[in-house]
């Protein structure tokens, strides 16, 4: 059995959602974030950067949403949610993730995580300022040159589908102009969809 802790609003969703993609067997547990769960001792025995989605597996803990979900692509062949047997496209998948990882959630993080790189209100202020830039220049490049439709990577829906939909619910909030993402938008609205998308989702909302 598999256990994913996760809180409602985070990138765990790509997490649970490439679960029920996967038809795994698993069960899910909520973190408050507003009551600091996520750096309780318990969940710290779990996952040291006090932070979601974390993955309990037979084998130990994951952690970092591009490794939760290779894992579950790789231990859940039968629901082609990678070309596992193409390295080459594979490693497509990992890049185009990676970037949504080390980049994408890093711009904006910059609106609601300021603690983690400054003190100063003023610098928070500026990082705020600079995020609708920041994740619209993002997602520009997503839209221009990275998606390419009618799923991510082509034809195939794979693990990079529900991770872009969950950072791609955040643009509004970023204050990026979903007019000038067409593709990006149109995705999200296929991806609201799918039956494993609504039923994470009312989990999550539950």
């Amino acid at each position: 059995m598999l256990k994913l802790y996760y809180a409602p609003g985070t990138c765990a969703l790509a997490s649970h959602i490439a679960l029920e993609e996967a038809g795994a067997d698993y069960e899910t547990e909520r973190l408050d974030f507003k009551r600091n769960e996520q750096n309780s001792a318990d969940y710290l025995a779990i996952n040291p950067k006090g932070r979601v989605p974390s993955l309990v597996t037979d084998r130990g803990a994951l952690t970092e949403t591009p490794a939760i979900l290779a894992f579950i692509a790789q231990c859940f062949p039968q629901a082609r949610l990678a070309p596992l047997d193409d390295a080459y496209g594979f490693a497509e998948v990992q890049a185009f993730n990676s970037y949504l990882c080390a980049t994408v959630h890093v711009a904006h993080a910059h609106r609601v995580r300021g603690y983690r790189w400054a003190t100063e209100d003023s610098s928070f202020t500026d990082m705020k300022q600079m995020v609708p830039k920041t994740m619209g220049g993002c997602f520009a490049l997503i839209e221009r040159d990275m998606l390419r439709g009618p799923w991510v990577m082509g034809e195939q829906y794979t693990i990079c589908d529900p991770y872009l939909y969950t950072i791609a619910t955040w643009l509004e909030g970023d204050g990026v102009d979903l007019a000038t993402l067409p593709r990006v938008t149109d995705h999200r609205n296929r991806m609201a969809e799918r039956p494993a998308v609504r039923t994470a989702l009312a989990e999550q909302r539950g």
